[in-house]
């Protein structure tokens, strides 16, 4: 994109409340392989869906476990590209600048940003099954156990901590997820195909509260035609326009 829609830039310099929606499409920028890719090598004989879930880990914690080692692996090389960079730009022009992610890799705290609620967690560490409590990474590094057994309870194992199917989000970051559609001047929908609920709602809630909504996405979604702006773009060619065109600018 050579250059954003002078409407765009101009309800941002007249805006103090922002919040950014990203989901799998801004990571996959970066090369981090989206959920429902190609499963290769030992994996191809298992769906993604049918690996993600409390069941899966139930009857066999050990592949599950396995398997999010060699994501964990993987996303571990791959480093954040100009639209993450972007956003942290764009952070200190507003008073309140609210980051939801969808994605579960890190990236955009790896950029520098700060308010960042991840919706589905994170891949990069570990929780108790049982009691959901934060595992040390020093405590998996130092265990020989495939998953390892958990400090927490004599019954749990080291898990992901990330949110599976069949699992609800926790109720306080939706809860603050929601206030912040509900409290923002603009919300920007990037890289999701806003059929995932209930992160899929917030751009609508942010609508229905009377914010101005911005979709950056190559392809167009349900969103596409309810929002006030839709960016048929990616969010590492979109985005750093974004941040130039405010480069400079400071609020009265």
């Amino acid at each position: 994109m050579k250059k954003p829609p002078s409407g765009l830039i101009t309800a941002l310099k007249e805006s103090n409340n922002l919040l950014v929606l990203t989901g799998a499409g801004m990571s996959a920028e970066s090369g981090v392989p989206t959920f429902r890719d190609a499963q290769t090598g030992l994996w191809e004989k298992f769906r993604p869906e049918d690996l993600a879930t409390p069941e899966a880990f139930r009857d066999q914690p050990q592949v599950v476990w396995d398997w999010y080692a060699e994501r964990r692996t993987r996303i571990s090389t791959i480093s954040p590209h100009p639209g993450h960079a972007a956003l942290v730009e764009m952070e200190q022009y507003f008073e309140c600048f609210m980051l939801v992610t969808q994605n579960v890799d890190s990236l955009h705290q790896q950029a520098g940003s700060k308010n960042v609620i991840e919706l589905h967690g994170n891949i990069m560490r570990s929780v108790c099954s049982r009691t959901g409590k934060a595992i040390d990474d020093e405590w998996i590094a130092a265990s020989n156990d495939r998953p390892p057994l958990s400090p927490h309870h004599p019954s749990g194992l080291a898990r992901p901590g990330v949110v599976w199917f069949g699992e609800e989000l926790p109720t306080g970051t939706m809860n603050r997820a929601t206030a912040a559609a509900l409290d923002c001047d603009i919300c920007f929908s990037i890289g999701t195909s806003t059929l995932v609920q209930p992160a899929a709602s917030l751009p609508f809630v942010a609508l229905d509260a009377g914010a101005t909504v911005v979709e950056i996405n190559p392809q167009p979604t349900r969103l596409s035609s309810a929002a006030h702006f839709s960016l048929r773009a990616t969010a590492a060619s979109s985005l750093p326009v974004i941040a130039a065109a405010l480069a400079g600018y400071k609020r009265a």
